[in-house]
């Protein structure tokens, strides 16, 4: 069509880049190498675990279709002391007090209200939400902000769960960790991943300076 595109999802290698380039991509779009990286928001304690599991080709992704109040497939890492374990999901407390991702809907009243397929259940459909639309649904806002050390802290010190969303290449990034060491950065992933597509760019281009030198010496 003309235009520039862009592949993802998978595409965290040099290997991939490649083969998206030779597809005519403008370049990839790289997530879950990024977010186990030193410098990501990530709790240290969820990227080390995780690692761990990548290192011995042990992580476990599911591709979760109820848990996002959007309604779009979510994709976990099956973790323990996360939301992604069905206990520790059931027995949260429905509650919603974020709200990012709400969505916007016709009051009978003629205003615009607002409401979340994982806000407690009577609400929901007190604003004329469908109760089978709110089965599995999973308050992400809170989960993801206890992702990064924010999570809020309730009555009786009940604290929110993180649910790490994360590529199904999560056993990927073992490729960024030198032998000797249990976490790498956000360079180690550019280098890794540019590496041998930026040698080939380099020497495609010093092949096309010396055609120019050799054409205007003829």
């Amino acid at each position: 069509m003309g235009v520039p595109f862009w592949m993802a999802g998978g595409y965290g290698s040099a290997d991939k880049l490649r083969e998206a380039l030779e597809q005519g991509a403008a370049g990839i779009q790289v997530g879950t190498a990024f977010a186990f990286s030193e410098e990501s928001g990530m709790r240290a304690d969820l990227k080390k675990t995780l690692i761990e599991q990548a290192r011995r080709g042990e992580g476990v992704v599911f591709t979760d279709p109820l848990a996002s109040p959007t309604g779009f497939p979510f994709k976990v890492a099956l973790l323990e002391g996360t939301s992604s374990q069905l206990p520790i999901y059931q027995e949260r407390k429905r509650v919603c007090d974020l709200g990012y991702l709400r969505e916007p809907f016709a009051a009978p009243d003629g205003n615009i209200g607002y409401r979340c397929a994982a806000e407690p259940v009577a609400n929901y459909v007190a604003k004329g939400g469908k109760v089978e639309d709110t089965v599995g649904r999973k308050c992400l806002c809170n989960a993801l902000m206890a992702n990064i050390g924010h999570a809020q802290v309730r009555k009786d010190d009940v604290v929110e769960s993180p649910l790490v969303t994360v590529g199904d290449d999560l056993n990927s990034i073992a490729q960024f960790l030198a032998p000797d060491r249990d976490s790498y950065s956000a360079v180690d992933v550019v280098h890794s991943i540019l590496g041998e597509t930026a040698r080939r760019a380099a020497a495609e281009e010093m092949r096309a300076r010396t055609e120019m030198v050799l054409l205007a010496t003829a």
